[in-house]
């Protein structure tokens, strides 16, 4: 398993803003952390359910792209949970 640093967290929210645009970014991804990535599975927090839910439906691909360049390493999966089971 590898923890993500404060640097890569920040790293692949940025590029998701630029992505999604700053309006869908301060609704939807607002609080979000990439936490780990273990395997090819990126885990995240999310504020809240419904959060996590529509970025793991919406947005796992774009994640998954953005991440695996930033952390030079295959990500596949992502996996967001909300915050209260962290």
């Amino acid at each position: 398993m590898m923890k993500l640093t404060l640097i890569q967290d920040q790293a692949i929210q940025a590029l998701m803003a630029g992505i999604v645009g700053a309006e869908t970014f301060d609704r939807i991804f607002a609080g979000l952390r990439f936490d780990n990535l273990e395997g090819t599975m990126l885990y995240a927090f999310a504020m809240n359910e419904e959060a996590a839910s529509d970025i793991e439906d919406s947005y796992s691909p774009y994640i998954a792209a953005v991440a695996s360049q930033v952390l030079n390493r295959q990500v596949d999966v992502v996996v967001v949970m909300p915050k209260v089971l962290q």
